[in-house]
């Protein structure tokens, strides 16, 4: 979860002063909070997330403690192969996500038939990470889409129309998943030199082979 710090800080004479933070964290959010507090001078201190929830540093540090034992701070990484002569699609992805205190990763492939255009094979790849996410018992809580094609990212943030009944279809099917689950979704869009990791993934099961792993990074 990120979001903003409020605090309105005291000096030794009584002058009171009000900042806000940028973008942080909320374990980082908490450890600055924390920190200003040993001064004696911190007269307040709330956080507001994204969606402008406030939270006191008693409640964030109580849901800081609740979420170690499940999946978060997550990032999800999607991208799809299409082959033109035969319609089939190569998926990838690779989930990025903490848990018990450690840093840990997904990576998932699947060879798909029955495929149309290569942005439907980008959506069916989004859609394998999101099944990934439902077994990791990930839920309610913000999540990073990240991806290279600039039509599917677009379509997601409803900045482009989505025109295609195929692509339409696998829209609603993704809202209708994360909305079940609870997935704040967040979509960014990057570089395919920065997509690497997933477009290998598509490309190997493009080659049939399959991967399916889950390993600790640091």
């Amino acid at each position: 979860m990120k979001g903003r710090l409020e605090i309105v800080y005291r000096t030794p004479k009584g002058a009171e002063v009000a900042f806000t933070s940028e973008e942080m964290t909320a374990a980082k959010a908490l450890l600055m909070a924390e920190d200003l507090q040993k001064s004696g001078r911190l007269k307040q201190a709330i956080f507001i997330d994204r969606s402008e929830h406030e939270w006191t540093t008693i409640q964030l540090k109580a849901y800081l403690e609740e979420i170690k034992t499940e999946p978060h701070n997550i990032t999800v990484y999607f991208d799809g192969g299409f082959d033109i002569n035969t319609r089939k699609a190569g998926l990838g992805c690779v989930i990025y996500y903490e848990q018990n205190g450690k840093k840990l990763r997904i990576r998932k492939n699947a060879l798909v038939a029955e495929m149309e255009t290569n942005n439907e094979a980008e959506y069916a790849a989004l859609h394998l990470a999101i099944q990934e996410l439902e077994l990791l018992g990930a839920h309610h809580l913000p999540v990073m889409f990240t991806g290279d094609s600039q039509v599917v990212i677009n379509q997601l943030e409803d900045e482009w129309p989505v025109m295609e009944k195929e692509l339409t279809s696998w829209l609603d099917k993704i809202e209708g998943k994360l909305k079940e689950m609870g997935i704040q979704p967040e979509y960014k869009l990057i570089s395919r030199k920065n997509n690497q990791e997933a477009d290998r993934l598509a490309t190997q099961a493009l080659n049939e082979v399959e991967v399916t792993s889950q390993s600790e990074w640091k």
